[in-house]
């Protein structure tokens, strides 16, 4: 292995080879603690669990379904059983799992064990809650043949394609787990577009390409293009970006604040220094950054925010135009549509529902709820984590023009996710990203039954749940999706958190990197992508 890395590290120092140029080079600042998709609970391990793995189900370019391992599937009239027909040309990575043959094809029986050891307790996968108290109890995962798989559910699910698209959700062979043991997630084994060669850590993983995989392009061409890919650790954004810079690595995603200024104009546009040398796309993605409000506040009764008429004034005081532009260089979209953010091609979009900006509107709201001139609002203190001081700072002092006092508090982001979700902190800064591809991901963060996490505000409202519960069992996306537009109804008239914006990824790329398009997941696609 020692070997095989260090001759493709110098293949990777080669300028002037061919291969190098069909190599995509990345870096990730955070690490890598595994390649198990079982725990693939970050973008860190997602990215390469992308490329080693497929799913059943994926998604499009516009975050709607289709198959990947499966060719089609169906749903029984009952809504209790999903069957999936699998792809009959679709191979597992070379490996010695397999013995002589190398190698053998997907069939039905490795979908039911990939899916019975995310639900093993033994297996500990934070993705178990996908199937939890949704499968059948008995049989829940059946190989009814080598190309036809079932999915039996304990009560109709409508949601259960959507979650099928999530890495944790990865097919992989019962042959590899048993032989590499607790050592799978170092020597993965899947049927993806690459495969694992080498990985020293904390300098280097190096994955090739799969000369058996199983897709092709609209021309019959077998995906994919590129020849591997080589992901480098530097623990530095500084480093990352002056690696970049200098053409060492091919992609960089997002921008650490301390660089957004050199790169991009106030407008999110790149700068002329830069204009012909790299190239820069900016998209939406599902992510929704707002403000909390604990919800029958038992810290501070007396909190001005428990009143809703105090959260709507305080909605409306808000810039978001102002604070994007000169926070965030204008990446992110205003929040003035609800929860959800946009990406979404189904969600019935609102007009303005209090997340507009008028401080007429909000101080008359502060008089309706008792507060003016002669009685002036008691503190607020808005919690937040290091990253967003900024953005905290600027709320305070917009904030005040309205007749707002509110106090900053910085903490940790592990020491404010603990406190939310013990309900400890009143006022806070939060983020929203989808687990998968629906809107009720987001409707999800406010049904009453659900712990924290997601419903950090303890938000209850029973016609909300209803809705919600509806929504869950109803497979027709027109349906689904009115009933989301009368929950996000109910969220702004309560308003128990502020949308402050929908957040949009932004990606810097040599110019020679051909193929590469973002996706509202910011799933790293490599398929297509050609140098």
């Amino acid at each position: 292995m020692l070997f095989c890395l260090l001759s493709l590290l110098l293949l990777a120092c080669g300028e002037q080879t061919v291969r190098h140029q069909k190599i995509f080079r990345y870096n990730e600042v955070s690490g890598l603690a595994t390649l198990d998709p079982a725990f693939a609970r970050s973008q860190a391990i997602m990215w390469p669990v992308h490329q080693l793995f497929n799913t059943l189900l994926e998604t499009d370019s516009l975050l709607g379904l289709k198959g990947s391992l499966a060719s089609t599937w169906t749903v029984t009239a009952d809504k209790m059983c999903y069957t999936f027909q699998l792809r009959s040309d679709v191979y597992f990575h070379d490996d010695p799992a397999f013995g002589k043959n190398g190698t053998r094809r997907l069939k039905a029986k490795d979908v039911a064990f990939s899916f019975t050891r995310l639900i093993n307790p033994k297996t500990a996968s934070p993705g178990a809650w996908i199937f939890n108290n949704i499968v059948a109890a008995d049989s829940p995962f059946v190989a009814v043949n080598d190309t036809v798989f079932q999915i039996r559910l304990s009560k109709p699910y409508a949601l259960l394609p959507a979650l099928l698209t999530m890495p944790y959700c990865s097919i992989l062979p019962e042959e590899a787990v048993l032989k590499y043991g607790a050592d799978f997630g170092r020597h993965p084994v899947g049927t993806g577009p690459f495969r694992y060669v080498a990985w020293q850590e904390g300098q280097l993983l190096v994955l090739k390409k799969n000369e058996r995989y199983f897709e092709t392009d609209a021309k019959g061409n077998r995906l994919p293009y590129l020849e591997g890919v080589n992901i480098s650790f530097l623990e530095s954004r500084a480093a990352e970006f002056l690696a970049f810079s200098q053409g060492e690595l091919d992609f960089i995603n997002d921008l650490d604040p301390s660089f957004k200024d050199e790169m991009l104009t106030r407008t999110g546009k790149l700068r002329k220094a830069w204009v012909g040398k790299i190239a820069m796309e900016q998209h939406p993605y599902l992510n929704t950054e707002y403000l909390g409000v604990l919800m029958k506040d038992s810290i501070n009764n007396v909190s001005p925010l428990q009143n809703k008429w105090v959260r709507k004034a305080l909605s409306y005081s808000i810039d978001r135009k102002k604070m994007i532009l000169f926070l965030r260089n204008n990446i992110g979209t205003p929040a003035l549509h609800g929860f959800a953010p946009d990406g979404f091609p189904s969600v019935i979009r609102n007009d303005d529902q209090g997340t507009g900006y008028d401080t007429a509107i909000a101080r008359r709201l502060l008089l309706h709820a008792g507060y003016g001139p002669g009685h002036p609002m008691p503190p607020i203190t808005l919690v937040t984590v290091p990253n967003y001081a900024a953005m905290g700072s600027f709320l305070v002092n917009e904030l005040s023009k309205a007749g707002f006092n509110i106090q900053l508090e910085v903490i940790q982001k592990t020491v404010l996710l603990e406190k939310m979700s013990a309900s400890q902190v009143a006022f806070f800064r939060g983020s929203w990203i989808a687990d998968f591809p629906d809107a009720l991901n987001f409707m999800s963060v406010f049904y009453s039954k659900h712990p924290a996490p997601p419903n950090y505000t303890r938000y209850h409202n029973a016609h909300f749940d209803s809705l919600y519960e509806y929504a869950l069992s109803e497979t027709e996306i027109s349906k689904r999706s009115e009933a989301c537009h009368q929950m996000e109804v109910l969220l702004m008239e309560d308003l128990s958190v502020i949308p402050l914006w929908y957040d949009k990824v932004i990606h810097l790329r040599q110019l020679d990197v051909k193929g590469f398009h973002p996706n509202a997941q910011n799933m790293l696609e490599l398929r297509h992508v050609e140098k």
